[in-house]
């Protein structure tokens, strides 16, 4: 099969690999679609140390099941199917409480992080346990269905502590999940959404899909504005997408006193934490990682619109092209949301 293999670090071929062998209980699936996820564009160059050569990565996919395992049930060659991109245990007492996305023993698609190697999705096949696996909508295009799992990272964090529909949300960062959240917040009856990001175009985006106020980071102070426009209260809840501390900051303090910060994005290893303003105002923070489950909901919210991605999809790409894109988002991507590969 033809494969899109980083051989080493900012180094990446298509390569004719062995097709995956597949267990009594798994199936082996042909990407029909693929998205370059940021923390894709990350391991390339060897930043996050979770994608260790050589590698196939890639863990935003939809496809069709090629060939089933004999103890698979429920789904057979030909459906359409999306998958988890993180393979949990079941049996730890994180899977058991049902929080399988803090499971002991998860691996992730695409990564290769020194504990484990297990190839992803750039490539013609995928071998995917069965129980991972979700049945598309039949009038959901394979290049919208990659986007699931971005989709389910923001229906994730935005379930940790459910805003009520008169809620004030601010939203740090406007890239593919930040966006994605301001959609679900809209699909949630939220109205009073304040999105901050330093990009014109990206503010532009968050304005088109639903964000009632669009801030320039760069332009003001984040913070005092916000209050400004709750009353001099402060939002009821803040949303940071992006992961370095000038944003977290931003968000921690544009909440109220007794507000809730969810933490989503971590571009960087570790940051700086207000933590006068956490504790005197008693302010509750979240970290949200990855999802937990919420494909059926993700997959409700595009097939009934509530959620759309094709605004945020910038290029569908053969799977050949794919080194120039990671070259051209690990240059900036200036203008580029989202590329979907086809093998």
């Amino acid at each position: 099969m033809k494969a899109l293999l980083l051989s080493e670090y900012s180094h990446l071929s298509v390569v004719d690999m062995p097709t995956p062998e597949i267990g009594d209980a798994d199936v082996l699936v042909r990407v029909r679609a693929c998205g370059i996820c940021g923390s894709d564009v990350h391991g390339y160059d060897g930043t996050t140390g979770r994608r260790i050569p050589p590698i196939v990565m890639g863990h935003e996919a939809s496809g069709t099941i090629e060939a089933a395992g004999d103890r698979v049930i429920g789904f057979a060659s030909g459906d359409r199917v999306t998958f988890d991109s993180t393979v949990s245990c079941g049996e730890c007492a994180f899977c058991r409480a049902g929080r399988r996305n803090l499971c002991d023993r998860r691996t992730a698609f695409g990564v290769s992080c020194g504990d484990y190697r297990r190839h992803g999705a750039f490539a013609e096949f995928v071998a995917v346990p069965a129980r991972m696996l979700y049945r598309l909508p039949d009038a959901l295009p394979y290049e919208h269905a990659a986007l699931v799992e971005a989709l389910s990272v923001a229906v994730h964090a935005v379930g940790l502590h459910p805003p009520s529909p008169s809620d004030s949300i601010v939203v740090v960062g406007c890239g593919m999940i930040g966006l994605l959240v301001i959609q679900v917040l809209r699909a949630r009856g939220c109205e009073s959404i304040i999105a901050v990001d330093l990009d014109p175009a990206r503010r532009h985006l968050a304005t088109a899909h639903g964000a009632a106020v669009t801030l320039d980071a760069s332009a003001m102070d984040v913070p005092n504005e916000v209050r400004a426009r709750t009353n001099g209260r402060g939002a009821d809840q803040a949303f940071e997408a992006v992961g370095i501390t000038p944003a977290v900051m931003a968000a921690v303090r544009s909440v109220r006193k007794g507000g809730v910060v969810t933490l989503i994005g971590n571009l960087a290893p570790t940051v700086e934490l207000p933590m006068q303003d956490v504790v005197t105002r008693e302010l509750t923070v979240l970290g949200s990682c990855a999802s937990n489950g919420e494909y059926p909901q993700s997959l409700d919210l595009l097939g009934r619109g509530a959620v759309t991605v094709a605004p945020l999809i910038s290029a569908v790409a053969p799977l050949e092209e794919g080194p120039q894109w990671f070259d051209r988002l690990h240059s900036g991507g200036a203008g580029v949301m989202k590329v979907i590969l086809r093998p």
